[in-house]
């Protein structure tokens, strides 16, 4: 076995072992584990300098994935894509899908995911994902359908169809990157599309014809479980606990869980509920929640329940006028991720009322739960209840991601706008005339221009978990080359595989990134595998592109966990899916992947 070439090696090995640890602790922050990584860089070589054949290396040179054209193409890709979910300008596709689920459910999940695969070539995943998702849901609840058979193979499919360019995913733009930082010839944006579509093309097939058979039935958690919430009037009696007491002595009586929204005094007196507010015999309260709740506050005060001038009972039951249930996605860029409830001011802003919260397989119940406190991450499943109107305005909006029985997609005049700017991005890139980080900065300058998006709603496109992972996944890629540990990981490599054919070797490199990004971050998995790939190659005296390929399309299989990529989350509550659904569907689909692009590859490199 290959000794370590010298102590910073050796470190940096250590280091990296670490970080791919870190990155797989739910507990910790993706960005705070990636600045860890940054910081102990930097500070490290600045304490014990290095220097190499290639002269010093300097610790400040770790800060440069900040100004990188890889993080500079992500950021920009991300606002433009986020341009074009806010404009609505994929509304027409969704429609169209939308209609053709009522004639042919199964030709229309086949034009689903090749239509999600498509996309995603271009434009980053997510908002594919967003779109498609309030559309199946919305199908199969007016179909009785079951959405967990046709959520997760889009969520695939989408995922498929991202390898297929370099601005795909952030992935494929950070391998192809670090690739000619190494002195490699730059790959083009369509340079690798004939295997992956062709290898594509059989997982699509694979996610058509199979997944959904062997997917198991699952009953989404929050569809109409949780109870709703009710406006409900207490007559207060002579011989009510109530009679004569201030609402502050109702309240405490209540144990401070009672809202009083108005004081009915007679048919045209109402006053407010202050708290030094005398109640008397023949008051109504106004209060608004559960039917549990309401009836609890009824005996507890010995007060009569009404509901539209009549009494609560089985011929007249509560009732919510014009009130809708609708469930609320958490995702990339939404103003709800990392806050809470109450920071939000989320009841007064939206007019909408929480009754439960959906957490990977798990339901937070209702409002006695502290719900306000709660802080809401990605893929987190909010169940809220409001006007009709105002759930189908908020959906208008298009700030927030709701899933509920229509299909109200955003959309607006500028959407062809910001439709032609993104084909600008990739045709100027495709072309050669610009590289794909100057045509996406200007696509993000042109959306902003046009008004497709305000500086706002910048905030909302970039995602700080991605550019802290890109610049510490750089950085450590940087301090593995320079070292000389990624020479000495490839070195083993070879020492593990010694005496196997190359086909053989390449097969196996891919495996092992498809394993890595299933565990860690496949932005980290891509850019430490990246120059080892290259080392590889080089001392095979093997095509290098090849290599960096076998990278590239392992670390984007990230199909067998749902934490290996973002959207794997958000299907995951939305189809109410378990870890082993993902291990039962996403393991054959990487194993069917390997296997193609395993004899692809090598053939149409000639080793």
């Amino acid at each position: 076995m290959p000794e370590i070439p010298n102590a910073h090696a050796a470190a940096v090995l250590i280091l990296t072992v670490l970080a791919l640890f870190l990155f797989t602790r739910e507990r910790i922050p993706l960005e705070t584990s990636s600045l860890s990584v940054i910081v102990i860089l930097t500070v490290g070589f600045e304490l014990f300098p290095y220097s190499g054949s290639a002269g010093r290396l300097h610790a400040l040179d770790f800060f440069s994935g900040f100004g990188h054209e890889a993080l500079i193409a992500v950021c920009a890709l991300m606002i433009a894509g986020h341009g074009m979910a806010r404009t609505g300008a994929l509304e027409p596709i969704g429609r169209v899908l939308a209609r053709l689920w009522g004639v042919s459910p199964r030709a229309s999940l086949l034009l689903t995911l090749v239509f999600g695969g498509l996309m995603s070539a271009f434009v980053n995943n997510t908002p594919i994902v967003v779109l498609l998702l309030p559309i199946l849901v919305s199908v199969s609840l007016r179909t009785r359908s079951s959405a967990s058979s046709v959520l997760m193979p889009m969520g695939f499919a989408t995922l498929v169809g991202g390898m297929s360019t370099t601005i795909g995913t952030s992935t494929n733009l950070l391998v192809v990157s670090v690739a000619a930082d190494l002195g490699l010839r730059r790959i083009g944006m369509f340079d690798f599309f004939l295997p992956a579509v062709l290898a594509g093309g059989i997982g699509i097939l694979y996610l058509w014809l199979i997944a959904p058979r062997i997917l198991p039935h699952r009953t989404p958690v929050l569809t109409d479980t949780s109870p709703r919430i009710f406006t409900a009037q207490l007559h207060i009696s002579e011989n009510s606990f109530a009679d004569g007491k201030t609402l502050s002595d109702v309240m405490q009586k209540t144990d401070g869980e009672m809202r009083v929204i108005r004081i009915r005094k007679n048919a045209h007196t109402f006053t407010v509920p202050l708290p030094d507010a005398t109640i008397h015999a023949g008051d109504r309260l106004t209060v608004r929640d559960t039917p549990q709740r309401l009836k609890e506050y009824e005996q507890t005060l010995g007060a009569t329940l009404y509901s539209q001038d009549h009494p609560v009972d089985d011929d007249h039951p509560l009732k919510a006028e014009d009130q809708q249930l609708a469930e609320i996605v958490v995702v990339q860029g939404s103003p709800l991720q990392n806050t809470t409830l109450d920071e939000l001011r989320f009841t007064d802003s939206y007019q909408l009322a929480v009754l439960a919260v959906h957490r990977a397989g798990r339901v937070v119940e209702s409002l006695s739960q502290g719900l306000g406190k709660l802080r809401l991450q990605i893929s987190d499943v909010l169940l809220v209840q409001g006007a009709r109107e105002r759930v189908s305005e908020i959906k208008r909006e298009g700030h927030l991601l709701v899933l509920d029985a229509t299909a109200d997609l955003p959309h607006t005049k500028r959407a062809p706008l910001s439709l032609m700017i993104m084909a600008g991005i990739v045709l100027v890139s495709a072309v050669g005339l610009l590289p794909i980080a100057i045509s996406a900065t200007c696509g993000a300058l042109l959306m902003l221009i046009t008004g497709c998006l305000n500086w706002r709603d910048l905030r909302h496109a970039l995602s700080m978990p991605v550019i802290l992972i890109v610049v510490a996944s750089l950085a450590l890629g940087s301090a593995l080359t320079k070292t000389g540990t990624a020479a000495y990981l490839a070195d083993v490599f070879l020492a593990i595989t010694a005496g196997s054919s190359p086909t053989v070797i390449f097969s196996s490199l891919m495996l092992l990134m498809a394993v890595l990004t299933n565990i860690v971050s496949n932005n980290a998995a891509a850019v430490i595998g990246t120059p080892i790939a290259a080392n590889i190659a080089q001392q095979l005296n093997l095509p290098p592109e090849a290599f960096v390929l076998a990278v590239l399309f392992g670390a984007n299989m990230s199909y067998a966990t749902p934490m290996a990529y973002k959207t794997n989350l958000l299907v995951m509550n939305a189809g109410n899916y378990t870890f082993s659904d993902f291990v039962r569907v996403g393991a054959p689909l990487t194993l069917v992947m390997w296997a193609t692009l395993s004899w692809l590859l090598p053939t149409l490199y000639n080793f």
